[in-house]
């Protein structure tokens, strides 16, 4: 049996490293990849030569900045956060909560953006995190768009749980999504967080596709949910007009 290509043995370095693991030695990097010591000391060179990984000066291991210009070209990373901030800014001014954007890649979705209310509800979120798309309202809204394949798979698959009130069955995900298509939003009440609720709506692409959501996230105990409404959907109508969608009439 033949072993991983080197491909894949660059791409375990790389994976090694995570929000929980930004910095490794060269043996963690060694351990976490599954490789040996010698092998991972010789593509961790090459990728510090080429600028994907940085040695601090006591030896440590980072990301390296020729990643983030090579992310930075992604349409759904660093371009579709230019061009949604000002809107996400707009509904930060409106709500002084917390304020995100997100995609989806997969069965997860990914966030991209994020303001912090100073005295906003804390929430378990950076950029860069990931999420089961079924426990948080931008997973909500990305999921209900989704094919209709691809939604029977999920939710016929293991819905993790985060707190007593995430959606841990099938049949009620399947009914909540199709309420998010309905209403045109998604409200997750208490679903990572007991103390948590989140309004999301989807952003459309000029083709008319769901390419990304934007929610705020708010108190659970004094939530104003029909006031936040309008302002997410206001936010998530203006950033899909600036990526070129235009409404039926």
């Amino acid at each position: 049996m033949t072993g991983p290509s080197a491909p894949d043995r660059l791409l375990a370095v790389l994976a090694a490293f995570d929000h929980d693991h930004p910095a490794l030695s060269l043996t963690d990097i060694s351990r976490r990849a599954g490789l040996s010591l010698t092998t991972a000391h010789r593509l961790v060179g090459a990728l510090s030569d080429w600028g994907a990984l940085e040695r601090d000066a006591s030896g440590i291991y980072h990301v390296g900045l020729r990643l983030w210009e090579i992310a930075a070209l992604s349409p759904r990373g660093l371009a579709l956060r230019q061009i949604a901030l000002p809107y996400l800014e707009d509904l930060y001014e409106a709500t002084h909560e917390n304020v995100q954007l997100a995609v989806r890649d997969g069965s997860e979705v990914v966030y991209i953006e994020w303001i912090s209310g100073r005295s906003a509800v804390g929430v378990k979120i950076q950029v860069g995190a990931r999420w089961p798309l079924h426990a948080t309202g931008v997973g909500l809204a990305l999921l209900a768009h989704c094919e209709a394949a691809f939604q029977e798979t999920y939710c016929g698959g293991h819905l993790a749980g985060f707190t007593p009130h995430t959606i841990t069955d099938g049949a009620t995900l399947r009914r909540v999504l199709a309420e998010v298509r309905h209403a045109g939003v998604a409200v997750s009440t208490r679903q990572i967080t007991d103390d948590a609720l989140s309004v999301a709506a989807p952003v459309r692409a000029a083709d008319g596709s769901v390419t990304a959501a934007v929610s705020v996230v708010v108190p659970e105990r004094d939530a104003q949910t029909p006031a936040l409404i309008p302002a997410v959907r206001l936010a998530a109508r203006g950033i899909s007009r600036a990526l070129g969608w235009q409404p039926e009439r």
